[in-house]
C-alpha cells in the first residue's frame, strides 16, 4: 500500500515538473538557463492556476444546481499580498510543489520570492476585504469581491536622509499570472453629459444625454478556500477608451485632443488613491468610485438575470456589502439601473435597493467621512445628482413627519450639507440606502449610534449592529509563521484551522516545559530571521534577545507614533543622562507609510528616523537601545514582523480607531499588547484575560470630558512630570536634528497646545507606567512565555471565520453551499 502511495506521489510530482518546464517553454518562451526568479515564479503559478480554474468551474456550477444567493463585497481596496504560498497550502499542494521545484534544483521559498505584492490597497481597510474573500470560499459562501485592477499601487516607500520619499509601485509591469481577463465581459459605464427633464414633481422623469463612454474590462483572480474545494474570485476592472475617439473631435482635425481624451479616461485604474488635494485628483477619485460601483451593479444585474427574470426576486439572490462610503455611489446606480433601464417604478426599486444594499462604516473621523460638492457631481454625474436629490426630498419628508419642527436634526440628517459650496454627505447617503449599518468593533459600533450618528439610530435602530472585524488564520499564522502553526497542530491537532476557537487547547500544555521551551525558540528564531531583514535593508544591527517591541501600521497623528518615539527619547535620556541600568535590552521597530500629501505623518517618520540616528550612534545607549524604521510596509512584510514581536503597541487616541486587525495578528502569534482602551483593543482584553495584555491611558469618556471643559493642560503636566518636560525640551531642541536646526519645533508647538486633539501627553504618564510594568514581567520567560502562548491560545474569536459567518446569517441572509 505504502509502494502504491509513493507511486503515485512520484507521477504526481513528475507532472507538475513537466508542467512547469512546459509552461517556461510554451507560455513564457524562455530556456530554461535563461530563467530569472519572476519568470520561474510566473510558470509555477500558471500551473497552480489551472487547478484554480478548474475548482472555480466546479464551484459556479455548485451554487448553479443550488439556485444559490450570492453576495458582491464592493470595496476600493483588496489588500492581497502574494498569493502563491497561500494557493499552495489551501489547495494542499504545497509538498508537492516543493519536492516537483527540489527536483528542478530550487528551492520554493526563492521562487515565492520571485512574486510583487498585489498592490490593490493600503491598509486595514483592503486586508480585511482580502481576509474576508478568503474566509468566504474557506466556509463555502458564494461570496466575490468587486474593485479596481490599479497599475500602480499606493507607492514604493524609500527613506532618504530619514525622509520618506515616494517611488512609483508599478507591481502589474510584469503582469499576474493570477488574472483571468473576462474581456467577453466588459462593461459600458456612462459619465459626464446632461440631464434632460420632464417636469418638477419629485421623483423626476429624466433622460441622460450627450454623456461620454467608460471601458471596463474585468480580470479575475481566483479565491480558493481551505481545502480546495471552493475557488471564488475577485473581479477587478481596469479602465480603457472607447474602441473610438470622439468622432467629433477626430473630424475636426484635433488628433492630438482625441488622444488625450483616450489617455484620460485610461487614468483612472492607473492609480491607487490620486491625491484629492487639488481639482483634478478629486475628479478623478470620484470617477474611481463611480467606475468600479457602476461596472460592480452593472455585471451583478447581469448575472441576476442568467437565472432569473423578475427584479422583485433581486434582493433574494443578491446581496452587496459596501466597505466603507467609497462605493456608496451604489445607492443611486442602483436606483438608475432599476428605474432608468429597466422601468421599475420608484417606490419598488427603493424597496429593491435598500433590501440588497448594507454598509460597513470604517471611521469616527469626520474628515475621513467622504463628502463630494454638488457641482463636481452635476458635471461628472448629474443624472445620479438628480436621483440623490430625490432620495434626499423622500427621507427628508418622512423625518419631517417623525420630528416636524425639529430644523436643527433635518439639516443633520440631510444627504446634502448646505453652504457655500454645497456637497453631498457619502456616508449619510450610505445609511438612508442601505438596510443594515454596522461597525467593526463593539466600542466602535456604540460610538456610532450615540455619536457619529445618533439621528439615525433613532430613527432606525433596528438596522444598526456590531461586526467586530477579524483575520484569517491561513494567512496570519500557517503562512506567516509556519513552525509556529506545526507546533499548534503537534499539541491540539488540526482543526483550529477552521475553527480557531479550538486553540484553547493551548491552555492545556502552559504547564508543559517542553511545549513552554519550543514555543520560546520559535519566537527566538522569528526574531533572528526579522533581524537579518533588518540588517539587510536598513543596516542597522539589532540584538535578537532584546525585547523586540513593534508599531507597524499606516501612519497618521491619531495612531500616536509619536507617543512612541515620545517613549524611546524619555528611555534614552534616563539611560544617558541618568546612569538608568534597564531590566533588559530593548529594540523599537516602526514601519509604516504616510500619505504622500499629510505633511505630518511625513514629518513623523523623520523624527522616528532621527532619533534613531542618534540613539543607536551613542555608545552609552548601545548595548541597551536600539530603535529602527523599516520602510515600505507591505502584507509580506508584516508577514516577517509581525511573527517576531514580543510587544505590540496599539496605542491610537481613545474613541478613534474603529477596530483595528494588526492587534489581531500580533496576538495570534504570541505578541503582548501595550494598547489603549480603543477598538477591538477593549475585546482582546476581555479574551485574554486583563492580566495578559497591557492597558493604559485615558477612557473615551474621560478623553470627552477633557475636550468639553477645556481642562486639557499640558503645560500642567510638564511641570508635574518633569521627565515629561525634559523629553519635550529634547524634542523642541536641536538635539536629534542638528543639521536642520528647528525642524521639530512644529511638534513642540503641537503638543504642548491645550487643542492637540491626540491628547498625547495626557496618557504620557500612565504609558510610562505600563512599559515599566511590561519591561518587568519580560525578565521572567517561563511568565512571559505562558502570558504570550495565553494571547494565542484566546483569540479565537478575532478570526475572519466569526466575522463572515455573522455578516451571513444576520445580514446577507446566505447559506453555505457545501461540495457534496
Amino acid at each position: 500500500m505504502m509502494d502504491n502511495d509513493f507511486k503515485r506521489q512520484t507521477e504526481r510530482v513528475d507532472q507538475f515538473v513537466r508542467a512547469v518546464r512546459q509552461r517556461v517553454r510554451y507560455t513564457l518562451g524562455k530556456k530554461w538557463n535563461r530563467l530569472n526568479g519572476g519568470d520561474l515564479f510566473h510558470a509555477v503559478a500558471l500551473v497552480v492556476r489551472d487547478t484554480l480554474i478548474d475548482r472555480m468551474f466546479e464551484t459556479e456550477e455548485r451554487y448553479r444546481a443550488q439556485n444559490a444567493k450570492r453576495l458582491y463585497y464592493l470595496s476600493m481596496e483588496f489588500l492581497m499580498g502574494r498569493s502563491l504560498g497561500n494557493n499552495l497550502y489551501n489547495l494542499g499542494i504545497q509538498d508537492l510543489c516543493e519536492s516537483a521545484l527540489h527536483e528542478l534544483g530550487v528551492e520554493l521559498e526563492d521562487v515565492r520570492e520571485g512574486e510583487c505584492d498585489a498592490a490593490l490597497g493600503n491598509g486595514g481597510l483592503g486586508r480585511l476585504a482580502a481576509c474576508f474573500l478568503d474566509s468566504l470560499a474557506t466556509l463555502d459562501y458564494p461570496g466575490f469581491g468587486y474593485g479596481i485592477n490599479y497599475e500602480y499601487g499606493l507607492f514604493k516607500q524609500l527613506i532618504q536622509d530619514g525622509y520618506q520619499k515616494e517611488k512609483p509601485d508599478h507591481w502589474l509591469a510584469e503582469g499576474s499570472p493570477w488574472q483571468i481577463e473576462r474581456r467577453d465581459q466588459t462593461c459600458i459605464i456612462p459619465v459626464f453629459g446632461r440631464v434632460e427633464e420632464n417636469g418638477d414633481e419629485s421623483p423626476r422623469n429624466s433622460r441622460w444625454l450627450d454623456w461620454n463612454v467608460l471601458i471596463g474590462c474585468p480580470s479575475d483572480m481566483p479565491v480558493v478556500g481551505y481545502g480546495g474545494k471552493t475557488v471564488n474570485y475577485l473581479r477587478l476592472y481596469r479602465s480603457e477608451a472607447s474602441e473610438e475617439f470622439d468622432i467629433e473631435i477626430f473630424n475636426s482635425g484635433d488628433y492630438l485632443k482625441a488622444v488625450e481624451q483616450k489617455v484620460t479616461s485610461e487614468r483612472i485604474s492607473k492609480v491607487l488613491y490620486p491625491s484629492d488635494a487639488i481639482e483634478e485628483g478629486r475628479e478623478l477619485r470620484l470617477l474611481q468610485e463611480y467606475f468600479f460601483v457602476a461596472c460592480a451593479i452593472q455585471d451583478i444585474f447581469r448575472r441576476f438575470f442568467e437565472n432569473h427574470s423578475n427584479l422583485n426576486d433581486f434582493p433574494s439572490f443578491v446581496a452587496i456589502q459596501l466597505n466603507d462610503t467609497h462605493p456608496a455611489l451604489a445607492v443611486p446606480e442602483m436606483m438608475r439601473m432599476l428605474v432608468d433601464e429597466h422601468g421599475v417604478n420608484w417606490d419598488r426599486a427603493w424597496q429593491i435597493t435598500v433590501r440588497t444594499l448594507a454598509f460597513t462604516n470604517h471611521t469616527l473621523l469626520p474628515e475621513a467621512l467622504e463628502k463630494w460638492p454638488t457641482s463636481l457631481l452635476e458635471r461628472i454625474l448629474p443624472r445620479h445628482l438628480q436621483i440623490i436629490y430625490d432620495i434626499n426630498d423622500r427621507f427628508l419628508e418622512e423625518v419631517r413627519g417623525r420630528w416636524p419642527d425639529d430644523n436643527d436634526r433635518i439639516n443633520r440628517v440631510s444627504l446634502v450639507e448646505n453652504g457655500g459650496d454645497p456637497q453631498i454627505r457619502m456616508a449619510n447617503l450610505a445609511i438612508v440606502g442601505t438596510h443594515s449599518i454596522n461597525g467593526v468593533a463593539e466600542l466602535h459600533s456604540k460610538l456610532i449610534q450615540t455619536v457619529l450618528v445618533p439621528d439615525f439610530y433613532e430613527m432606525w435602530p433596528e438596522r444598526f449592529c456590531n461586526k467586530t472585524n477579524g483575520i484569517t488564520q491561513r494567512r496570519w499564522l500557517i503562512k506567516s509563521n509556519p513552525d509556529l502553526a506545526r507546533l499548534i497542530t503537534r499539541a491540539i491537532g488540526d482543526k483550529w484551522i477552521t475553527d480557531l476557537d479550538r486553540l484553547r487547547g493551548l491552555e492545556d500544555h502552559l504547564e508543559d516545559p517542553g511545549f513552554l521551551e519550543d514555543f520560546r525558540n520559535i519566537k527566538r528564531a522569528n526574531k533572528d530571521k526579522l533581524g537579518k531583514l533588518i540588517e539587510e535593508t536598513t543596516m542597522a544591527v539589532v540584538d535578537p534577545d532584546s525585547i523586540f517591541d513593534v508599531q507597524a501600521k499606516r501612519f497618521h497623528e491619531y495612531k500616536r507614533q509619536l507617543l512612541n518615539i515620545l517613549h524611546v527619547v524619555h528611555l534614552y535620556l534616563r539611560i544617558v543622562e541618568d546612569g538608568y541600568t534597564p531590566p533588559a535590552p530593548r529594540t523599537f521597530i516602526q514601519a509604516g507609510k504616510a500619505a504622500p500629501g499629510y505633511w505630518e505623518a511625513k514629518q513623523i517618520i523623520k523624527l522616528v528616523n532621527s532619533v534613531a540616528a542618534v540613539v543607536n550612534q551613542d555608545p552609552k545607549a548601545q548595548e541597551w537601545l536600539r530603535v529602527v524604521f523599516i520602510p515600505d510596509y507591505r502584507v509580506s512584510l508584516a508577514e516577517r514582523i509581525i511573527p517576531a514581536a514580543d510587544i505590540s503597541e496599539q496605542i491610537s487616541t481613545a474613541g478613534m480607531e474603529a477596530s483595528g486587525t494588526g492587534n489581531m495578528k500580533f496576538a495570534l502569534n504570541g505578541a503582548l499588547t501595550i494598547g489603549t482602551f480603543d477598538g477591538a483593543n477593549i475585546e482582546i482584553q476581555e479574551e485574554v484575560g486583563e492580566e495578559n495584555i497591557f492597558i493604559f491611558g485615558l477612557r473615551t469618556d474621560e478623553i470627552a470630558s477633557l475636550r468639553s471643559d477645556g481642562t486639557y493642560d499640558p503645560e500642567a503636566l510638564c511641570k508635574s512630570h518633569p521627565s515629561l518636560a525634559r523629553v519635550m525640551e529634547a524634542i523642541r531642541s536641536d538635539r536629534f536634528c542638528a543639521n536642520e536646526p528647528g525642524l521639530f519645533q512644529w511638534i513642540y508647538d503641537k503638543l504642548m497646545s491645550p487643542d492637540d486633539r491626540y491628547l498625547h501627553l495626557a496618557d504620557f504618564p500612565s504609558y510610562i507606567e505600563i512599559h515599566e510594568r511590561a519591561v518587568a514581567e519580560y525578565t521572567d520567560s517561563t511568565l512571559w512565555t505562558k502570558k504570550a502562548i495565553l494571547n494565542t491560545a484566546r483569540v479565537g474569536k478575532f478570526s475572519s471565520d466569526r466575522t463572515i459567518q455573522q455578516y451571513a446569517r444576520e445580514i446577507w441572509k446566505l447559506r453555505q453551499i457545501k461540495p457534496l
